[in-house]
């Protein structure tokens, strides 16, 4: 069983969580208990969808083109981390506050759309469904090279939880430390370590 592949998942789903909370709590933003518990829900259940589609796709390739072959897309999907993080450094946008759906999943920051400091249940649907989806492609990879689907999921949903937890708890404490920036480049170096490590085993 690929447990260290479980664990490197995990942490590396939610790293942009723990970027985006951070941001909240630079700007007092709270995320209740129950709001955290719908995005790791959210998470968790789009998680185990996509792993159970790439168990599926698994069933009609040999094993050890299975593990290449979700190892490459885990490896492709860890450069773009790379790419789109020197992209955000370098054309940084004002993000607005909107009601509009598509709005939220295109910046998750943005999800307190009432101005409440109050990310609610509804409002943290909709970012968890934003967080969510980069964790889509992620999931059918490691579906493809034979994670548990289980423990993955819950890997994903332990880690979604603690990190926005801990990223208001940080934001809130400690201004001026621009986490955010940097998630995607961790992540995708975690995501590429992830992809060879599923390759060679």
């Amino acid at each position: 069983m690929h447990y260290l592949s479980v664990l490197l998942i995990g942490i590396a789903a939610n790293l942009d969580n723990l970027g985006i909370s951070v941001s909240y709590g630079f700007r007092s933003i709270r995320i209740t208990f129950v709001s955290n518990l719908m995005i790791a829900t959210v998470s968790m259940i789009c998680a185990y969808l996509s792993i159970i589609a790439g168990e599926f796709i698994s069933q009609f390739i040999s094993i050890r083109t299975a593990n290449v072959a979700g190892g490459l897309i885990i490896i492709c999907i860890g450069i773009k981390c790379i790419i789109d993080s020197f992209s955000a450094q370098e054309s940084p946008s004002e993000v607005k506050v909107d009601s509009n759906f598509s709005h939220v999943i295109t910046h998750p920051d943005s999800a307190d759309v009432n101005d409440d400091k109050v990310i609610s249940v509804k409002e943290s649907i909709f970012l968890g469904f934003a967080l969510a989806i980069n964790c889509l492609a992620m999931g059918l990879g490691a579906g493809i090279t034979g994670v548990s689907p289980a423990l993955t999921t819950l890997s994903i949903g332990l880690f979604s939880f603690l990190s926005i937890w801990s990223g208001i708890k940080l934001g809130s404490k400690i201004c001026g430390m621009n986490i955010g920036k940097y998630s995607n480049s961790v992540a995708g170096f975690l995501l590429i370590m992830i992809g060879v490590y599923e390759m060679i085993i």
